[in-house]
């Protein structure tokens, strides 16, 4: 029997993990122990959201959340360690890039427990972001990186991968495709239309990245840019309280924007499956719109998923009102066959990764 502990912290990775969860489910070799930092717990994951999204509910609960980086990471580390001199597994499994990620990777490493990393290799150049950094460190001491493309796999190569590790004398990199197109794919038929008024055509736009929401002036030209986009097809934009309050305390113009309260995931899917375009900062989104074949305009100078600017189903645009606005008129010369370049796999990353644990 191979027991995981699986590390998780934000509601993305928990849609994410909850495809790879519901596979091991069917191996009666592997256990899996789900730890649940409680970095962005939020009221949307109770029981009613683990049970509608069919993802297992965490057998640890740690409730670290809104502390600085320093004191959140630390503390983790603390918690994680306890759990797993418990629990004694055989594999740490972390996802993506979080504070809880880096954690969960850290005590891997000092225990020398053997730590799959999905999402591994993933590169935004960008070392500002609290993110580059996590994924960095916590790839340099992973014994299996589960990367989600070539891409990632050329990162990879590129920073002199693969290196010997505290469990393994060598580590092992491989291409598994992205478990978040198993979970699109399992959630696309689960989709819920949310309560609102929606025209046939529609702009699904987010905002939430710090680098947009603290500085006035990128929140001005992005809400400008909107306002002006609303003219020719509804904006329909799911924003948190605290952004809400920025851009009133900006009296930004948002009268004209369809602003609502940040919906659920099955209500989010549904969205992306039905609009038209999407305008985001968001990294899972951008995927996300690819899967659903919808062009994206991102409000980001850089972007860890490259592949999908190289053919065309993505632009990046930063927070400059202009770009935005041309973009968004060229919105109907994207590409119109980027769906067909399997860039993310073929939906059964989550089974790869089943099936590579058990023979590693």
């Amino acid at each position: 029997m191979i027991k995981v502990v699986t590390i998780l912290g934000a509601r993305p990775q928990f849609i994410k993990a909850g495809s790879v969860s519901r596979e091991i489910a069917k191996y009666k070799q592997i256990t899996e122990i789900i730890v649940h930092t409680g970095q962005h717990y939020d009221s949307n994951m109770s029981d009613v959201f683990f049970d509608e999204m069919q993802i297992p509910k965490p057998n640890y609960f740690l409730g670290i959340g809104g502390k600085s980086h320093g004191a959140m990471t630390g503390q983790m580390i603390e918690k994680i360690e306890e759990v797993v001199l418990k629990e004694n597994p055989d594999w740490i499994m972390v996802y993506g890039d979080t504070n809880s990620t880096l954690a969960g990777a850290i005590v891997a490493s000092k225990l020398h427990i053997k730590l799959a990393h999905v999402e591994a290799g993933l590169r935004s150049f960008n070392m500002k972001m609290p993110e580059e950094v996590n994924r960095i460190l916590t790839d340099r001491v992973s014994d299996i990186l589960f990367c989600p493309t070539d891409t990632a796999i050329k990162n990879l190569k590129a920073e002199g991968f693969p290196f010997e590790t505290a469990a393994h004398k060598q580590q092992n990199i491989v291409n598994i495709g992205d478990v978040m197109l198993d979970g699109a794919l399992f959630y696309k038929k689960m989709a819920v239309k949310p309560t609102l008024e929606i025209s046939k055509k529609f702009v699904l736009c987010t905002i939430h990245r710090a680098e947009n929401t603290d500085d006035s002036k990128k929140l001005k030209n992005i809400f400008e840019a909107l306002s002006e986009m609303a003219n020719e097809m509804q904006i329909i934009l799911p924003l948190h309280p605290r952004t809400k309050k920025m851009a009133e305390a900006l009296n930004l113009k948002t009268e004209n924007i369809t602003i609502i309260d940040p919906v659920g995931y099955l209500e989010m899917v549904w969205l992306i499956d039905n609009c038209s375009v999407v305008v985001t900062d968001s990294g899972g989104l951008q995927k996300e719109a690819y899967f659903f074949s919808k062009p994206c305009i991102t409000l980001r100078d850089e972007t860890e998923w490259v592949e999908l600017v190289e053919i065309g189903a993505n632009v990046l645009v930063g927070a400059d009102k202009e770009n935005i606005l041309k973009t968004f008129k060229n919105c109907s010369e994207f590409s119109n066959k980027y769906s067909n370049a399997n860039l993310y796999g073929d939906g059964q990353a989550s089974k790869r990764i089943c099936e590579f644990i058990l023979k590693v």
